[in-house]
């Protein structure tokens, strides 16, 4: 039996793989059953660093945004701006394999891209093998945000999960200091509008994956922002360690940051460790996702550029 650094166990055992289908079917029925819907499943399993699809509670307080400053020990509640000439990860997809026990669950790969005075994020979301057998999913998302500031400006998601299909698109009005949210149901044209609060600057579940990354990251940091997919919730981030990690796309020597909501339906219902590359990229190299109905490990296969 092998162990990485994430503390995944490895083995060959086919039979093993076997009950790690198992073991995934039973988790998408415990979802179903308490609510979570089978939509939210795959959405952690490809996009751990951005757990909070799920979010139930009213906009919370962030402050415009500032210099970025690492703070040890409590944080304000905010947005930092990226530092003056950041270099924004323009044009490179990270391409990640999502495995659950012994079997890969699927791909997600995440892309920036510059447009205009903004900047896009696209990320899809692709199931494989057995799990694209018993519950397909193919996802395309994309964000915008204000470079400038790390604000989101928008967020557009086409889903195919399963039996359903819809598209979802949410807009952030900080002038009118609210949120929007339009869904359509692709199959029986069933749509939906929502309003929610939205206090001032927020990241979004797609951006959240960068703006992280831009983070000094200092070790014994602690750094808390609000998020938003339609409401808002609370993330505190804080790094804990320094470690050498190998994945598929080579051996880094990495920072070990873990994050957790402490707003939002989803307090203390999960949490994440994401493992950043110990440099000025800071790039995302693994991540772990330990949630109520198991944990998901998702590793860096390659940069696309």
């Amino acid at each position: 039996m092998l162990r990485d650094s994430s503390g995944w166990r490895q083995s060959p055992s086919a039979a093993k793989a076997g009950n790690g289908v198992k073991l995934f079917i039973a988790a998408v029925n415990r979802c179903a059953t308490q609510k979570q819907g089978p939509r939210r499943v795959f959405l952690f399993a490809l996009f751990a660093l951005i757990f909070l699809l799920a979010i139930a509670m009213p906009a919370q307080q962030g402050q415009p945004a500032g210099q970025p400053q690492a703070s040890i020990g409590a944080a304000p509640v905010r947005i930092v701006a990226p530092r003056p000439n950041y270099p924004f990860p323009d044009g490179r997809s990270y391409v990640y394999s999502a495995e659950w026990h012994l079997i890969t669950a699927g791909t997600g790969v995440v892309r920036m891209e510059v447009a205009g005075n903004e900047r896009k994020v696209i990320a899809t979301a692709e199931s494989s093998g057995a799990v694209n057998v018993i519950f397909p999913v193919h996802d395309h998302f994309e964000a915008r945000f204000d470079p400038r500031t790390f604000c989101s400006l928008s967020i557009f998601k086409h889903s195919e999960e399963g039996t359903h299909k819809r598209e979802t698109s949410i807009r952030f009005d900080y002038a009118g200091k609210k949120s929007t949210l339009d869904e359509k149901n692709l199959k029986t044209g069933e749509t939906k509008h929502v309003e929610n609060d939205l206090d001032s600057c927020a990241t979004d579940v797609i951006t959240g994956f960068y703006y992280v990354q831009s983070l000094p990251l200092q070790m014994g940091a602690t750094y808390e922002f609000p998020i938003s997919d339609g409401k808002t919730a609370i993330v505190r981030a804080m790094v804990e360690k320094r470690e050498q990690v190998k994945v598929p796309a080579g051996t880094f020597s990495t920072v070990l940051v873990s994050a957790e909501a402490i707003s939002g339906s989803l307090k203390s219902k999960g949490k994440v460790w994401a493992w950043f590359s110990d440099d000025a990229s800071h790039t995302p190299v693994q991540m772990r996702a330990r949630l109520g109905w198991g944990t998901l490990l998702f590793r860096l296969q390659r940069i696309d550029k």
